[in-house]
C-alpha cells in the first residue's frame, strides 16, 4: 500500500509540473483520442461550481490512469509525451483545468478502488495466460502417426514395408528400389511391396492421417476472441466503446472436442492400416491371377497347334477319299474352337496383368518386366488354426475401427447433448469513453436463447447416429465371424483338392497318355485317338493350374480376412466417418 501512495504521490508530482507549463504558454500532447478531445475550448465555459465539480472526477481519473502510467498499461502509454506551443484562449483553459485537477484531496475510496482494480487485471491476465496456454499446446507430429500404422501392419503379418513418401528425396529413393525389384523375374513379395511404394491411391489414404491430426490439433485449440472498437463523434463530443469477446462455450466443450476427434483420429488410423493390408491382399491375389492366366494361355496355345495338327490331318484324308466328311467336321470344329478358346485366355493373361499393373502403380517402360513361368507348387501341408473366430475378433481391423466409431459417435452425442440446450455462450469486455464523461466499463455475456430450436432435433438425431453406429458394429463384428470361417474353409478345400489334381487325376492321365503312345506305335489307336487324349491331358493340367491358384488365393484371403476386413470394409468406414463429422458439425 505505502509503495502504490508513492507511486501516485510520484504521478502527482508529474502533473504539476505538467501545470506549470502550461501556464508558461505550452500545451500537453496527449495519446489518446479522448483525452485528446478534452484539450479543447469547451473547458472556459463551464461555470465556477460545475467546473470544479468535474475537475475533481477528472482529478480522479487522472489519478487511476497515472496509475495505470506507472504499472505500464498500454491504453496509456505516451499520456504525457511532449510539450508544444500554442494559443492563449486554450492553453489558459487547460492550465485551469490541470491546475485544479493537480492536487486532489485524499480519498481512501479511490486508493481501494485502484487497489482492487490493479488485483483485478493482474487475475484477468493469469487466466487469459491460462487460456492461451492451454488452447496453443497441442503440436502436429512430423509423421501423423503413421509409425503407428506401420507397426499395427507388421503384427499382423505384413513382411513388406510400407511407406508414406512425402518429399521428392522419399520418392526418389522409393523409384530406385521399384527398379531395382523390376529388373527380376517378379516374385509375389517383391509385388507387394511395389504397390506399397508404388501405388497412389494408398499415398492418398495416407493423407488421410495427416487430416485426421490437424482435426486433433484444431479442435484443441480454442477460437480466437474477437475485439470491436467503434469511435464516435458529435460536435466536439467523441464516444469511444471497445469490447473484447470471448467463447465461453467453446473453452467448457474443449475436453470433450479434443478427445471426440482424437478417437475419430484412432479411427482414421485403423482404416488406413486395414487399407495397406488390403492393397497387399489384392497385390498378392492379382500376382497369382496373372501368374495363373499366363501358364493357362501357354497350354491353350499347345491344343491350339495340336487340333491345328489334328484338323489337318483329317483335311487330307479327306481329300485322298480316306475320311468321313462327318470326323473331318469334328475335327474342324475342335480346332476352331481351340483358336477361340486361346484368344479368351490371352485376353484373361492380359487382363490379368494389366489388373497387377495398376495395384504396383506401373506405366510407361515399367510394365515390361517379367512373371515366373509357374505358379508356386503347393506347400508340404496346410496350416492349422485353432480360433479362427477369437482371433478374427481381436484382430480385424474393420471390427476395431466400428467399435471405435461406436465410442466416438458416444462422445459426439455427449457433446450435443452439452451444447443442445445453449450453443453460444461468449463473455465479453466493454470499455466505453465519452467526452467530458466518466468512463464506463462492464462486463457482456452473450447467449442465444432457444426459443425456437430447444435442441430436441440434433439430440434426436445424435442418438439415432449413435443407434445406427452401435448396430453397425454388431452386424460387422457377425459378418467377421461368418467371413472368417468361410475364408478358413475354402482354404482347406482348395488345399485337397489341388492336391487332388496333383496326386490323382494328373498322374492318371498321365499314365493313360503313356498307354495311348504305346497302342498308336503298336498301331491299335489312330493318331486322331491319340491327339484327343493329348488334349485331355492338357485340360486336366490347366485344371490343376486352376486348383492351385485357388489355393494361393484362398490363403491370401484368409489372411486378409484374419486381420484386416473384408473387401467392402474399407468403404464402409469412409462412409462411418463422414456421417459422424456430419453430425458433430450439427
Amino acid at each position: 500500500m505505502a509503495r502504490r501512495r508513492a507511486r501516485i504521490r510520484r504521478i502527482q508530482g508529474r502533473s504539476a509540473i505538467a501545470a506549470r507549463c502550461t501556464r508558461a504558454g505550452a500545451q500537453v500532447r496527449v495519446g489518446i483520442p479522448e483525452l485528446r478531445a478534452l484539450s479543447g475550448d469547451a473547458t472556459g465555459a463551464l461555470a465556477g461550481g460545475e467546473r470544479r465539480s468535474r475537475a475533481h472526477r477528472r482529478s480522479r481519473r487522472h489519478v487511476s490512469r497515472a496509475r495505470r502510467v506507472e504499472t505500464g498499461t498500454p491504453e496509456t502509454a505516451g499520456w504525457c509525451t511532449g510539450i508544444r506551443g500554442t494559443g492563449r484562449g486554450r492553453t489558459d483553459a487547460l492550465a485551469r483545468r490541470t491546475e485544479s485537477a493537480a492536487v486532489p484531496p485524499h480519498d481512501p475510496i479511490e486508493e481501494a478502488d485502484v487497489q482492487t482494480s490493479d488485483s483485478v487485471r493482474r487475475r484477468a491476465a493469469a487466466a487469459l495466460v491460462g487460456v492461451l496456454t492451454l488452447g496453443g499446446c497441442a503440436t502436429l507430429t512430423q509423421d501423423a502417426g503413421f509409425g503407428a500404422v506401420q507397426s499395427a501392419a507388421k503384427e499382423r503379418g505384413l513382411k513388406q514395408d510400407a511407406r508414406w513418401l512425402r518429399d521428392d528425396a522419399e520418392r526418389e529413393t522409393a523409384r530406385a528400389a521399384v527398379k531395382k525389384l523390376l529388373e527380376t523375374p517378379l516374385s509375389p513379395d517383391a509385388a507387394v511391396q511395389i504397390a506399397l511404394l508404388n501405388n497412389r491411391g494408398l499415398q492418398t489414404t495416407y493423407a488421410d492421417l495427416g487430416i485426421a491430426e490437424t482435426d486433433v490439433v484444431q479442435a484443441s485449440r480454442l477460437r480466437n476472441p474477437g475485439f470491436s472498437y467503434a469511435r464516435l463523434r458529435r460536435g466536439d463530443e467523441i464516444e469511444i466503446e471497445r469490447t473484447f469477446l470471448f467463447d465461453v462455450l467453446g473453452l467448457l466443450t474443449l475436453p470433450i472436442r479434443t478427445e471426440l476427434e482424437k478417437r475419430r483420429y484412432e479411427v482414421t488410423r485403423t482404416r488406413v492400416a486395414a487399407e495397406v493390408l488390403q492393397v497387399a491382399a489384392d497385390t498378392r491375389r492379382t500376382w497369382y491371377r496373372a501368374v495363373a492366366a499366363q501358364e493357362a494361355a501357354k497350354y491353350a496355345e499347345q491344343v491350339k497347334e495340336a487340333a491345328e495338327a489334328s484338323a489337318e490331318l483329317a483335311r487330307r484324308l479327306a481329300a485322298a477319299g480316306n475320311f468321313s466328311k462327318l470326323d473331318h467336321a469334328r475335327e474342324q470344329v475342335f480346332y476352331a474352337e481351340a483358336t477361340a478358346q486361346l484368344a479368351r485366355a490371352r485376353q484373361a493373361a492380359f487382363s490379368e496383368r494389366e489388373r497387377l499393373n495398376r495395384l504396383m502403380g506401373l506405366w510407361g517402360d515399367d510394365i515390361a518386366y517379367t512373371l515366373p513361368d509357374r505358379v508356386p507348387e503347393l506347400p508340404k501341408a496346410p496350416r492349422e488354426i485353432r480360433d479362427v473366430e477369437t482371433q478374427a475378433m481381436s484382430k480385424r481391423f474393420d471390427v476395431q475401427g466400428t467399435l471405435m466409431e461406436a465410442d466416438s459417435i458416444a462422445a459426439a452425442l455427449g457433446l450435443t447433448r452439452a451444447t443442445g440446450f445453449i450453443s453460444v455462450l461468449e463473455l465479453g469486455y466493454q470499455r466505453n469513453s465519452e467526452t467530458h464523461q466518466p468512463r464506463q466499463t462492464g462486463y457482456e455475456i452473450e447467449v442465444r436463447l432457444p426459443i425456437f430450436d430447444w435442441g430436441s432435433a440434433r439430440n434426436a438425431r445424435a442418438e439415432y447416429t449413435y443407434m445406427q453406429a452401435v448396430n453397425r458394429a454388431a452386424d460387422t463384428a457377425v459378418k467377421a465371424r461368418s467371413e472368417v470361417r468361410e475364408a478358413y474353409h475354402a482354404y482347406r478345400t482348395a488345399y485337397d483338392l489341388a492336391r487332388h489334381y496333383r496326386d490323382e487325376i494328373v498322374p492318371l492321365r498321365k499314365r493313360i497318355s503313356d498307354e495311348n503312345v504305346l497302342r498308336y506305335n503298336g498301331m491299335l489307336i489312330s493318331v486322331f485317338e491319340l491327339l484327343a487324349d493329348a488334349r485331355a491331358q492338357i485340360a486336366a493340367v490347366n485344371a490343376y493350374i486352376d486348383a492351385l491358384c485357388a489355393f494361393w488365393i484362398a490363403e491370401a484371403s484368409l489372411d486378409f480376412a484374419m486381420n484386416g476386413g473384408s473387401p467392402g470394409a474399407a468403404t464402409v468406414q469412409a462412409a462411418s466417418m463422414r456421417a459422424g463429422a456430419a453430425e458433430a458439425g450439427h
